[in-house]
């Protein structure tokens, strides 16, 4: 197989590299432009023909239509298809007009919006471009916690468009309503950016926030239009609907222009080390996709790389520079890392470099995956699946924005699912992308918010149908167990602490860990609590900037994580064990002899050990026990449960039945992103041959958030598909007894054993012979 004619300088690996296992072409797209709307006001439309657009390409008026027409509306396109202008043109038309108005005596309330964004530097960009339109009727500011106190009463009294992301919402806006009375009788418009960012615990959590700012609007009179923009995502208008909680209108066909994009499907090489149990392990994700981008900023190519974790991005930039330092001394200063945890003049700073061209390469965690306008970028590689394809193209599409062709590379990491991908490109490319998961009525989730919005003020019976069919019965306990108060006009909210400090949107609860260096005291950055237990306990190694660390202490009842400078040649990863019982079976189904099963389970979690790997070669140097306490997680879960003479007669020796369901749950969890928007980390497993409350083989995959976030009940409903490529994938994978490609798992406290790989397809082969659509 020849690479692309464009590969071969770009990628710098010759003819016919083993590492490629597929190029594939989305072709170029050309442009369907339209007219200005009639409605949109002149003086607007020349701010746009002053920043050089002079039409509008066809889906970015059919939603602005809709918007203006009162629709709720979300605009589902790729990356860089101009979903801003689709909903700026109605918000910046209704402000414009309003204050052309106030100012003649017509209309003394004016219109406001507020935009609503993932990130903070996301409205940053934002706010950038919407001052760039020159127009001075729109004060816009953003309101976040980079916002200085003197600035936010001159936002909450003058600005007419606010951008904002939903903690601040949670934090600073709603629960002061009263102050931001005027800004809630005009808003308008309520602008949702990258709405399909809102998934899992996190989407569950703006759900209900969204349904409380809907609340607030209703209470001072207005009922503002929603508008979101997402990347492309299976059936929007359902997932947009259940984010704000009611009816959307979605368009989906995307006219704008966009050039070609090569993808090259990249699997690394084996090495000559061996892992846990003697596996042979590829070359690590992080080292090989260094590698590629050392190659493509020596050739002067603008290149973003990115990765799941934010260690990976620091551990990217600093191989990166060390290898571009043999080769010109100019270029190490020319690549850096980006990730949340930064302080925000750090954040806005990367930023800008990258627009300038500054930077050459940058090695980003998903935070640079949103929709900040960085046009120029030549180059993609996504070091390990992203968690959706829908993140994939999103990530792709950062190159190639100018118009020009582009290429990308999915480097797979030692996992399940990549190496499933890498060999069976058609799920990324001719399969449908995921539907957008998320559970508002979750009873962990929706408690706090219930409690948050009879603080704002007093919630009434009339409006439990918002806030979903659980409402009712968790407005009992909550009035059971005190934290609210029944009165004939509603529950009050009775204590003297803010009921937001009950919710954490982006986490469970703990509140952040601040990482803070022993000797000079300086906070380098924070992670959320649920992390710290596998990411900052005593011997991990911590990254910041491309400056290493080695945690010295977690003290988790302060809140901090205190660390040291280090300059270790390996990486940490935590280790931990784990049981499971049954709590309740809410929906099950029957495959022959065969139960499938969902509900409710506890999960009992100790993180026992650590292991340091080598960075380049992921050969485990050794392992250190850690003594932290166990956490109980009330979740949900999907399970499998069999019997003993089903899996003998499918030819599963009777003791290797442990070693076959143990290698089937590690696979399985690897390939529940295929059809949930999931990663690994966000669901855990537990297998055995006789669980207490089945009685029977057993194999369990759960949320790993408390009441569930989604995931387990879509790995429910399309099990067949799941356990089917998870077959595959063990099935297809080259090693002889398993290894981190197919079967073992890095969070395994039972140290990968026991394992049979052949053991666990025979088992999937007796669990699917009866298999079904749910």
């Amino acid at each position: 197989m020849a690479l692309h004619d464009s590969l071969i300088p770009l990628l710098g690996a010759g003819p016919d590299p083993e590492q490629l296992m597929s190029v594939h072409e989305i072709p170029a797209r050309d442009a369907v432009p339209a007219d200005w709307p009639q409605w949109a006001h002149p003086d607007v439309v020349d701010a746009y023909a002053r920043l050089g657009i002079h039409e509008p390409w066809k889906h970015q008026v059919e939603a602005a239509d809709l918007a203006h027409q009162g629709n709720h509306t979300i605009i589902s396109t790729g990356t860089a298809s101009g979903k801003s202008l689709a909903y700026q043109l109605p918000a910046l038309n209704a402000i414009h007009r309003g204050e052309l108005d106030e100012r003649t005596g017509l209309a003394p309330d004016g219109a406001v919006a507020l935009y609503l964004a993932p990130t903070k530097a996301l409205a940053a960009d934002q706010l950038a471009a919407v001052m760039s339109f020159q127009l001075p009727t729109i004060r816009a500011a953003t309101y976040d916690g980079d916002t200085e106190t003197s600035e936010r009463r001159w936002v909450r009294d003058y600005a007419n468009l606010v951008l904002a992301n939903p903690d601040m919402l949670h934090f600073g806006i709603l629960p002061n309503h009263v102050r931001w009375a005027r800004f809630f009788r005009r808003l308008r418009y309520v602008i949702i950016d990258e709405a399909h960012s809102y998934r899992g615990v996190f989407g569950s959590h703006v759900a209900n926030l969204l349904r409380r700012l809907r609340r607030v609007c209703a209470y001072y009179g207005s009922e503002p239009v929603f508008v979101g923009a997402s990347a492309t995502s299976s059936d929007p208008q359902k997932s947009f609907g259940r984010l704000i909680g009611g009816d959307a209108t979605a368009v989906t066909e995307d006219s704008s222009p966009h050039g070609s994009t090569t993808v090259a499907m990249w699997e690394p090489l084996l090495t000559a080390h061996t892992g846990e149990n003697g596996a042979q392990e590829r070359r690590s994700v992080i080292a090989e996709t260094s590698d590629l981008l050392a190659n493509l900023v020596s050739a002067r190519v603008r290149t973003i790389a990115f990765i799941k974790s934010r260690r990976g991005a620091e551990t990217i930039s600093s191989i990166t520079k060390r290898m571009l330092d043999d080769v010109d001394a100019s270029l190490p200063g020319r690549v850096a890392a980006y990730r949340s945890g930064y302080l925000p003049e750090e954040r806005r700073e990367l930023e800008q470099s990258l627009r300038s061209g500054e930077l050459l390469g940058i090695s980003s965690t998903s935070a640079l995956e949103l929709g900040i306008d960085i046009s120029g970028l030549d180059a993609v590689l996504v070091a390990g699946w992203p968690g959706t394809r829908a993140s994939l193209f999103q990530q792709i599409g950062r190159a190639g924005r100018s118009g020009q062709g582009s290429v990308a590379a999915f480097v797979a990491s030692d996992d399940p699912l990549d190496t499933y991908l890498v060999h069976h490109p058609e799920a990324i490319f001719d399969l449908e992308v995921e539907a957008t998961v998320f559970d508002p009525s979750n009873p962990y989730v929706l408690g706090p918010h219930l409690c948050a919005a009879a603080a704002e003020f007093p919630l009434g019976a009339n409006e439990l149908p918002m806030f979903g069919t659980t409402a009712a019965a968790v407005l009992d306990q909550l009035t059971s167990d005190g934290m609210l108060r029944r009165r004939p006009a509603g529950w009050f909210w009775t204590h003297s602490q803010s009921a937001a400090g009950l919710v954490s949107l982006r986490g469970e609860g703990g509140g952040p860990i601040n990482i803070v260096e022993s000797e000079t005291g300086t906070l380098l950055g924070t992670m959320d609590s649920p992390q710290c237990q596998y990411q900052a306990h005593t011997g991990a190694v911590y990254v910041h900037q491309g400056l290493t660390y080695v945690v010295e202490e977690l003290a988790e009842q302060d809140h901090c994580a205190v660390v040291r400078r280090a300059n270790p040649d390996f990486y940490t990863t935590a280790r931990d064990v784990t049981q499971i019982e049954v709590l309740e079976s809410l929906i099950s189904t029957a495959w022959g002899d065969v139960q499938v099963h969902f509900g409710d389970v506890k999960v009992t979690t100790q993180v026992v050990s650590f292991q340091r790997k080598a960075l380049v070669s992921n050969e485990v140097l050794g392992e250190e026990p850690l003594e932290l306490p166990a956490r109980d997680l009330f979740t949900k879960a999907v399970w499998f449960v069999t019997d003993t003479g089903s899996l003998t007669g499918g030819g599963v020796l009777e003791h290797d039945i442990p070693g076959a369901l143990h290698a089937a749950e590690h696979a399985a969890i690897g390939l529940l992103p295929l059809v949930a928007t999931s990663d690994r980390w966000d669901v855990g497993g537990v297998s055995t041959a006789l669980h207490a409350d089945t009685e029977r083989p057993t194999i369990f995959v759960y949320d790993g958030h408390a009441g569930g976030a989604g995931f387990a009940e879509r790995g429910f409903e399309a099990a067949d598909v799941w356990l089917r490529a998870t077959r595959d994938a063990i099935a297809a994978c080259e090693c002889d007894t398993g290894c981190p490609s197919c079967v073992q798992s890095p969070k395994c406290g039972n140290r990968n054993s026991p394992l049979d790989k052949e053991g666990a397809v025979k088992l999937l082969d007796v669990l699917l012979s009866s298999a079904r659509p749910l």
